[in-house]
């Protein structure tokens, strides 16, 4: 088997880096051409490693997702593999050492927009498919995402549309992070998460701070004052009936863990106990954007 990866290797490579010149920016209305070369490419990807039955599909309003399935040999069960083909905004070109859309191999690592998340997810699944060949000796079906990374808001219609075709007993998803560079990891559990938007309003109307400050408050301060009781102290989730529970600290360092981080030089890492149950079986709660807005209220 290490051998025939190690054969297999540079084709995937090669079909992974022509993925990733496909700018398959789900959010992008004006990407759904790209949207759906990619999906094609991926649907051609999968014929050729030996799948039956391949098809592009999407529900309406809905990216293009791609289908394929191989029939179980009888009474094998059936892997269902999951990636998604659509990736990230690209943002400000200048924070780019190279065209984000044009994959470059530097110390051995494949740079480009998607070249992990997760159109490396779909390589993978490319990989196993052509190394065991005629002896997988289970079903197969494959289900690739065209709008992960839009949180996958009509995945639910598109999974009741194909449920059938979707039945298996085991699902594998080659979407998770990795352990470190050469060393295989499979996620068996991930926390829930649940996404809250908070809107904060203290006045009808503006006024100037240089005549009400100080006794009026303004939002953005009453905001900042409810998201710190989030947290204690030290850091740790302050919020009561959440789960929480232990995990295996592996050998994972703080050194390493601000090195894979990028953690900024004096940031200090927040919570107690364990890395690894504060990243994987502790709670958790991030503010992920602050927007201001001028709001008019009619009495």
């Amino acid at each position: 088997m290490r051998d025939e990866i190690a054969r297999l290797m540079p084709g995937v490579q090669a079909d992974l880096a022509s993925l990733v010149r496909i700018p398959s920016v789900s959010a992008d209305p004006a990407a759904a051409d790209a949207m759906r070369r990619s999906a094609e490419a991926v649907a051609a990807l999968l014929s050729g490693a030996g799948l039956e039955q391949v098809e592009v599909v999407r529900v309406e309003g809905g990216q293009p997702a791609v289908l394929g399935h191989r029939p179980a040999p009888p009474g094998a069960p059936t892997v269902l593999l999951y990636a998604h083909h659509d990736v990230q905004p690209t943002g400000d070109p200048a924070h780019w050492d190279t065209d984000p859309f044009e994959p470059v191999e530097r110390d051995g690592r494949l740079f480009g927009r998607g070249a992990a998340d997760d159109k490396a997810g779909i390589a993978l699944h490319l990989a196993a498919l052509r190394a065991l060949g005629d002896d997988l000796r289970v079903g197969v079906t494959v289900l690739i995402d065209g709008e992960e990374e839009l949180a996958s808001p009509t995945l639910d219609r598109l999974l009741d549309r194909y449920h059938e075709r979707l039945r298996a007993d085991v699902a594998v998803l080659a979407d998770s992070g990795n352990w470190r560079i050469g060393v295989p990891a499979l996620t068996t559990s991930l926390r829930g998460g649940v996404n809250v938007v908070v809107d904060v309003l203290t006045l009808e109307h503006a006024v100037h701070n240089g005549v009400y400050g100080g006794v009026v408050p303004d939002a953005l301060t009453a905001l900042a004052r409810l998201l710190a009781t989030l947290h204690d102290e030290n850091g740790d989730v302050a919020v009561d009936g959440l789960v929480r529970g232990p995990a295996d600290p592996l050998d994972l360092t703080e050194e390493q863990l601000r090195t894979d981080a990028g953690l900024l030089y004096g940031v200090q890492l927040i919570g107690t106990g364990p890395l690894t149950a504060r990243m994987w079986t502790r709670p958790a709660i991030s503010v992920i954007s602050v927007t201001p807005s001028l709001r008019f209220c009619l009495l």
